[in-house]
């Protein structure tokens, strides 16, 4: 194990990590208009009301449903919608895919989908953070800290959601590990 994280995991530890001030960086967003569309729909931010899951309609509509539904622990509503948006050039549509698969326990599929978000954008700290989440529940601290050390570079210093998350899951994988 590399000095460096070796020495994250006595700050992590020690809970020195967790005292960074947070600015969020993500596109983490809200729950509001998944749990106003019952199962097949979803919120359609032109019309402002829900409406049938249909790839018609447009890829932000289809994202910030599908993103809604995946943090309303609806992850297979979630797959369904995020599956009818475009992935071609979408990391934030591949993020979620790979989140909802995740916490289906489709770990492998969750990480192939972050690692095309990140091919798009290295510097998205949301997947980084959802990638360091996939690593240790795979049991890979080194690379869950790997991620860490991104997302601080990547928020240069300011501190960020996305480190202090994934800073609290590495707490507490250590903690049980250490028990």
């Amino acid at each position: 194990m590399k000095a460096e994280s070796k020495l994250f995991i006595l700050l992590v530890s020690a809970g020195m990590v967790l005292a960074t001030p947070v600015m969020a960086a993500g596109d983490g967003g809200s729950t509001t208009n998944a749990n106003t569309c019952k199962s097949g729909m979803v919120w359609d931010k032109k019309t402002k009301k829900c409406v049938k899951q249909s790839s018609s309609l447009d890829q932000d509509s289809l994202y910030e449903a599908g993103r809604d539904l995946a943090l309303a622990e609806r992850y297979e509503e979630a797959i369904k919608v995020l599956s009818l948006a475009s992935t071609d050039n979408d990391k934030r549509v591949l993020n979620y895919l790979g989140y909802a698969n995740r916490k289906l326990g489709r770990v492998e599929v969750g990480l192939e989908y972050y690692r095309q978000a990140l091919a798009l954008d290295p510097e998205y700290t949301l997947v980084r953070e959802y990638l360091g989440e996939a690593l240790l529940q795979q049991g890979d601290l080194d690379g869950a800290l790997e991620q860490l050390v991104e997302i601080k570079r990547l928020c240069k210093g300011r501190g960020c959601s996305e480190y202090t998350d994934l800073a609290g899951q590495i707490a507490k994988y250590v903690k049980k590990q250490n028990s």
